[in-house]
């Protein structure tokens, strides 16, 4: 399939991190309204440089336009390229607006195109480890979920002087202008949305923290700096969700059974570690002290924090294990090497190979339009909640997502297992006689 992508900023730069594991791909060209950088990016990459939007609308040969524009321009940039009868792939939101997201849609529908959108962690190999595992039981019947996309404290963290590896800058007052929320939120929620269904009913609040974040003037400067969402979903699940640029990093996602609990590190990280624990009286009692708690290597031996389970591999796992054509210098090379180790690894062309694949095989989109719609709702109901904070039903919903049937082939059929820690097994009679009279 023929590529255009429309907008060359930071994010880009992460787009092509992972292009040297998609040959089926053929990037036809780039666009930017900045032409300074579309130069910059037209001869790093070697890619065609488009005039305008216009030329990319009138090229027949072009099947899927990227939209990587701004958050203000999604909407306009994704309606014309529909119009125009091109699949359109958005970064999120979609919209500002759910009835504008409606409107989208049904324009797809209308011209027989699709329409699918970021973010594309749900097809990350630790969120299908984390689905198989749920399904598997091992953490008896799935009841909170306590989600956490916390990036810093922004006013610290010298977001002007942070650049991409051919130079675009971080688009720091638009992330802090539109806030955390829009930003960040939806990387919970697909994954939420997808193993438990839709939301049934958000309550949120949000607040503005820190003011001045930056010397340069922000519009508005009071767009909520963190936000706390708990949502209700059908089968009796809860979870908490909380976005902030004011608390250190922490992107951690943990579900919690009433038989066990299983947790990602980071859902920024395709290949996140999990941990699964199966809950016991040993377990639960070790966490009562202050040094199991903090010494991971002895807690583990008592069952605390559970182990660490091999992640499912799919089709394009391998793409976020090595980075090709991005940046040359040795410095970047160290550094990329350093990221994907430790801070995160996102295949953001996945979203891209797996809308591709459901057009070739004449299969439905694996995110259906209600699907995306649903998300896209969530995401603004809980960055508008604000200091007054809201507490309402969605008026959006979808049919819950089936379980991958890859999950369902020989290669992943093994059931994941919950084994107890060293001393468990062996003290489990000690805690009993401990706690009897």
């Amino acid at each position: 399939m023929k590529l255009a992508f429309v907008g060359c900023g930071y994010v880009f730069d992460i787009y092509m991190r992972t292009r040297w594991a998609y040959p089926e791909f053929e990037i036809a060209g780039v666009f930017d309204i900045d032409r300074a950088r579309l130069e910059v990016v037209r001869r790093h990459y070697g890619l065609h440089a488009y005039a305008s939007l216009d030329e990319i609308l009138a090229s027949p040969d072009i099947d899927i336009v990227v939209n990587l524009t701004s958050i203000q321009s999604h909407f306009e940039v994704t309606r014309r390229v529909l119009e125009a009868g091109k699949h359109v792939y958005s970064e999120k939101p979609i919209s500002k607006s759910t009835e504008e997201v409606r409107a989208l849609f049904d324009l797809a529908a209308e011209r027989g195109v699709i329409l699918a959108a970021a973010p594309c962690n749900i097809y990350s190999d630790s969120i299908y480890t984390m689905w198989k595992a749920v399904r598997d039981g091992v953490i008896g019947k799935p009841v909170l979920v306590y989600a956490e996309l916390d990036d810093n404290p922004a006013h610290l963290m010298s977001l002007d002087k942070v650049q991409s590896p051919t130079g675009a800058p971080f688009p720091y007052q638009e992330e802090l202008q539109e806030g955390c929320t829009v930003e960040h939120v939806a990387y919970h929620l697909v994954w939420l949305c997808a193993m438990f269904g839709p939301a049934t009913f958000v309550t949120a609040a949000g607040d503005c923290l820190i003011r001045p974040k930056m010397a340069e003037p922000l519009d508005p400067d009071d767009t909520s700096d963190v936000s706390v969402a708990f949502l209700q979903f059908a089968g009796g699940v809860s979870a908490r969700i909380t976005c902030s640029w004011v608390a250190p990093r922490n992107h951690s996602f943990s579900i919690i059974g009433d038989a066990g609990m299983i947790c990602a590190d980071n859902i920024f990280h395709d290949q996140s570690p999990l941990f699964l624990e199966r809950f016991s009286r040993v377990s639960l009692n070790a966490r009562k002290f202050r040094s199991l708690r903090a010494h991971a290597g002895w807690g583990c031996l008592f069952g605390i924090g559970g182990r660490r389970l091999r992640l499912v591999r799919r089709w394009k796992s391998h793409a976020v294990e090595a980075e090709r054509g991005v940046g040359t210098t040795v410095k970047h090379k160290i550094v990329s090497w350093l990221r994907r180790r430790e801070v995160y690894a996102q295949d953001k062309l996945l979203g891209i190979a797996e809308m591709a694949r459901a057009l070739d095989e004449g299969c439905q989109q694996p995110t259906p339009a209600d699907f995306l719609i649903h998300i896209n709702e969530i995401t603004l109901l809980i960055n508008s909640a604000g200091h007054s904070g809201i507490a309402q039903a969605p008026q959006t919903s979808f049919v819950p997502l089936p379980f991958p049937a890859e999950l369902e082939s020989s290669a992943n059929s093994s059931p994941i297992i919950a084994r107890k820690g060293i001393l468990e097994a062996w003290l489990s009679r000690f805690v009993h006689a401990a706690h009897a009279r």
